[in-house]
């Protein structure tokens, strides 16, 4: 890490070390336990990192955590030869542990076969199949996203094979030099350890990354699985134990059967009001110049546009997969979204031809519904589902109409005067007018949350009468608002100043992505003269609201003087108020390393701190907002602030 670099205060546990020459002596199975337990969360990074990317970030990471799980000796105590693997020497200790180093061999060499492709003639082996403990139902889980450079070596090393990967992951992450790689690679099973040496020298050796969270299987998020072919399977299965436990009281009912419903209709009657809901002759169409004597302002006055708009046989196909997907569908939904076939006959806002697509858009007042299914071809249908109820008219500014070779095009609303293209990375440069069509689609330009790295952000400027809005695509149907300043001011982003600004953060809004964001505010709410004269830094934060309410996110940033590039994450939150209008005061700390070498523990709090208090690893107080005091390498300490009215407050983590 440069000198002009910070990094979290929460660290990753400290590694066993580098190994140390020689195989280590009979390995009993308390021991390998006691090992395995003690080192399991760098043990499942090792494996995690030397998976093949292809099984997918779920899987990867259900199967890292079964081969460390099941990496235990079979008998009471193994001799040299059944952990033929170099130990590794704690920092403390003077010997090799056995343990830990027979526990990683047989996690590499799990690892290793698990890559391996299954043959017609070959026997598959246990590490091939997926995992059967630990299993996770109804939920998809990964590491958290890292940033562009993490994204970046990810890839090279997907480009590897497996023993190259297990090559750089043990020179990188425990430390190893070339003789002892080739050993552990050896005794692990690889047939040409030297020619896996020399693949991995084509990587470059960024192996702080390693430690990286985009790596950690063991810190975790979670998302659902795909919910509408989970319920389909689920309704199937309630239909048919329904049907049997039917079936099974009709035989043993004697005379007539059931008994009176009430007023209810059979469960096999038709239900006119979900029928008219289909009928594309009851969908709500609005009028071109009803948005001009409106009271509202918001998608309900979303005139009727596009030429396929009268095309009653594509209506009707969108309107019956959105009532029933199926298995072929592909479904997306934002978080909070519910997924569920229309309420009453819904608004129709789009009906055309884009990019070799029949896209239809739907609005039912809670929801923007997009179907699109490819021109001459019945597979391939996608249907998209968006919450954007209580938008105001620059929340129903935009709404993304396709996405195609890493392009997106976005149909405006009817208001909107001028759009135009701005790279947020280059504040200086002048936006880019975008041409649109008769039906206000835009001519494509650039995702910024499909490219390979942050080189570029292309946002989305408009204005209409009232100023000049700043969004950006996050990779849901309705694009987020971008706004600076406080949290209970916040203000389009229009100026040098907050230009400037979100030209530091704009690469860290991939961890807001596909999270239904529908606004995100940066604040620069404090600036801190740095130790040893190396001039002023800057402290944001960035806090992303929902349509849902809840689950919004903060992001504290540190930006350091004389860089250009994104600013370093100190802190991130989710769920808590603080840097949002209920609560607008946000307290964070990073380390960071003079030009000198030596280290600080910088805090920063917004000005309602009276003072600020380290405690752990590291003891201080200041007075005051703003706290840099010296610090070992590798040092940890708890960050509180004390407010104006005396109370205590936690920093963000």
């Amino acid at each position: 890490m440069s000198s002009q670099e910070s990094e979290e205060l929460a660290r990753t546990p400290d590694s066993p070390g580098p190994a140390a020459p020689g195989p280590p002596g009979p390995v009993d199975v308390e021991q390998a336990e006691a090992a395995l337990v003690e080192h399991y969360p760098r043990l499942v990074r090792i494996a995690y990192l030397v998976l093949p990317p292809s099984l997918g970030r779920n899987r990867r990471v259900l199967t890292a955590h079964a081969l460390v799980q099941r990496s235990l000796p079979r008998r009471r105590a193994s001799g040299a030869g059944a952990g033929a693997v170099p130990g590794a020497r704690r920092a403390d200790e003077d010997a090799v542990d056995p343990g830990y180093a027979f526990v990683r061999g047989e996690v590499l060499r799990q690892a290793l076969v698990a890559g391996l492709p299954l043959r017609r003639r070959a026997l598959p082996r246990r590490a091939q199949f997926p995992p059967l403990l630990p299993t996770v139902w109804g939920l998809r889980v990964f590491p958290r996203a890292g940033g562009a450079d993490e994204l970046a070596l990810d890839q090279r090393l997907s480009a590897l094979s497996g023993p190259a990967r297990a090559a750089y992951v043990l020179r990188g992450l425990e430390r190893q030099g070339d003789p002892e790689v080739l050993r552990v690679l050896g005794a692990a099973g690889v047939a040409d350890p030297k020619g896996a040496l020399a693949e991995a020298d084509g990587v470059e050796a960024q192996y702080v990354l390693l430690e990286s969270p985009e790596f950690d299987p063991c810190s975790l998020q979670a998302r659902p699985t795909d919910l509408m072919r989970r319920r389909q399977h689920g309704r199937a299965a309630l239909v048919a134990a329904v049907a049997v436990a039917v079936c099974g009281a009709l035989l043993g009912l004697p005379g007539d059967g059931w008994g009176r419903n009430g007023a209810a209709a059979p469960s096999y009657a038709r239900n006119p009001a979900a029928e008219a809901a289909l009928d594309p002759g009851g969908l709500k169409r609005v009028g071109t110049a009803d948005w001009r004597i409106s009271t509202r302002t918001d998608f309900s006055v979303w005139p009727v546009r596009g030429g396929l708009a009268e095309d009653r046989a594509l209506l009707r196909r969108a309107l019956a997969v959105w009532a029933r997907p199926g298995p072929a569908v592909r479904a997306s939904a934002t978080p909070g979204t519910p997924p569920g076939p229309p309420m009453g006959s819904p608004q129709l806002l789009f009906a055309g031809e884009v990019d070799a697509n029949r896209v239809v858009i739907f609005h039912d007042g809670l929801r923007v519904v997009r179907y699109a299914e490819p021109v001459g071809d019945a597979s391939g249908v996608a249907l998209d589902f968006a919450r954007t109820d209580g938008a105001d008219a620059v929340g129903s500014a935009a709404l993304v109409v396709s996405r195609a070779g890493g392009n997106v095009r976005y149909l405006t609303a009817p208001w909107v005067r001028e759009a135009a293209v701005r790279d947020l990375l280059l504040p200086g440069k002048a936006p880019r007018v975008l041409t649109r069509d008769a039906a206000g689609v835009t001519e494509p330009i650039p995702s910024p949350v499909t490219a390979a790295s942050c080189t570029r952000w292309s946002a989305l400027q408009l204005r209409d009468g009232s100023g000049t809005r700043l969004l950006t695509d996050l990779g849901e149907l309705a694009p987020a608002r971008l706004t600076a300043g406080p949290p209970d001011r916040p203000a389009d982003v229009t100026g040098a100043a907050a230009l400037g600004q979100w030209a530091r953060i704009a690469c860290r809004l991939p961890a807001l992505s596909s999270h239904g964001v529908r606004t995100v505010n940066s604040w620069a709410y404090a600036t801190q003269r740095l130790p040893e004269g190396a001039g002023r830094a800057e402290w944001w934060c960035a806090r992303a609201e929902t349509w849902r309410g809840t689950g919004s996110r903060s992001l504290a940033l540190f930006g350091a003087p004389g860089a250009t590039g994104p600013a370093a994450p100190a802190a991130r939150s989710e769920g808590t108020p603080a840097c949002g209008p209920k609560d607008p005061r946000v307290l964070a700390g990073v380390v960071w390393q003079a030009r000198s070498g030596q280290w600080y523990v910088l805090a920063a709090g917004s000005k309602d701190f009276a003072s600020l208090t380290l405690s752990g690893g590291v003891k201080a107080r200041e007075e005051g907002p703003l706290l840099a005091v010296k610090a070992a390498a590798g040092s940890r300490a708890d960050l509180t602030g004390t407010l104006d009215d005396g109370r205590r407050v936690g920093a963000l983590r």
